[in-house]
């Protein structure tokens, strides 16, 4: 059986500033865009989110829940500069590593290089690591697979550790709210709990075939991961899919003849990008009217 480990940074970006700079420490910061303009918040510390402000929130948003807050200019080369840090701890232990994002990653420690036989120890020894070489907080998950482990850490933030073994995933599937299950967005929730799908519970009662037709290929998927099925493996070189561009306007902007020159130029940036990583494939431009519907307070972006 698989051993998997699911590290999930605590508010990676918040705490990246508040470790940098001592002043902000037990105070909310928030990493993200000017509330004077049209920024969007892209972290919060744990402080923060006691007032409510939740990443992909409109700056003005969370200045007004908040108004004592630290707003702070992203420093994505520090993000990611530390994020290297991080994934070269767990390069001490396996190479089958699988980066979500700048702040967590699947670990398959079924066979380690080193340190003890157990993922729950592996995991604590990790924890540790971070916290005493980077001065960063960690949550981790440790499960039989990739699903399971995610969401165990999630079960206990921040600084958490939890462990679903597999006499006990049928169990905690059953009682897990549906928005929980892997590849269960916004919209599929909304549809599944208008046909009385709300729990693990209710879904273990529909066979694989209402389910496919009910949402087609991702129906199979659904079954099999609510009796804990997920066969995906931890793949240290994922494939990218995409590359965007985008910007956001201090004001309204309606000139329909700018806007398609910016998009233009957009694209073109796009294209650039494409080259610089060696990819081929085709670049497309599309706008999006009001971003507070694109991106709702409770979107994450960062742990």
């Amino acid at each position: 059986m698989r051993k998997i480990i699911h590290i999930d940074m605590d508010a990676f970006y918040a705490s990246v500033e508040q470790r940098d700079e001592p002043s902000y420490r037990n105070k909310p910061v928030i990493v993200g865009g000017s509330p004077q303009g049209r920024g969007v918040v892209a972290a919060a510390s744990y402080e923060a989110r006691k007032y409510g402000i939740r990443s992909a929130m409109p700056a003005i948003r969370a200045i007004k829940k908040c108004p004592h807050a630290i707003f702070v200019k992203p420093r994505f080369d520090v993000y990611k500069e530390v994020s290297q840090q991080i994934r070269a701890i767990f390069d001490e232990y396996t190479d089958l590593v699988e980066p979500l994002s700048l702040d967590e990653a699947y670990l398959d420690v079924t066979h380690p290089f080193t340190g003890p036989p157990s993922a729950t120890l592996i995991a604590k020894e990790i924890k540790h690591k971070i916290r005493t070489r980077l001065d960063l907080v960690a949550s981790a998950g440790v499960s039989y697979n990739k699903f399971l482990a995610k969401i165990a850490s999630d079960l206990d933030k921040p600084d958490g550790l939890s462990i679903i073994l597999p006499e006990e995933a049928e169990a905690f599937l059953r009682s897990l709210p549906i928005g929980k299950f892997y590849g269960v967005g916004h919209a599929t929730q909304q549809k599944m709990e208008k046909l009385g799908i709300r729990t693990g519970e209710d879904l273990l009662q529909w066979s694989e075939s209402d389910l496919a037709a009910a949402f087609g290929k991702a129906g199979h998927h659904y079954y099999y991961l609510v009796r804990g099925i997920d066969d995906r493996e931890v793949k240290p070189h994922r494939i990218r899919k995409s590359v965007g561009k985008e910007r956001t306007f201090a004001e309204d902007v309606t000139d329909l003849d700018w806007i398609r020159t910016f998009l233009t130029e957009l694209a073109g940036k796009v294209a650039e990008s494409l080259q610089r990583v060696g990819s081929g494939g085709q670049v497309g431009a599309g706008g999006q009217v009001g971003a507070e519907d694109r991106l709702g307070d409770d979107g994450q972006v960062d742990g």
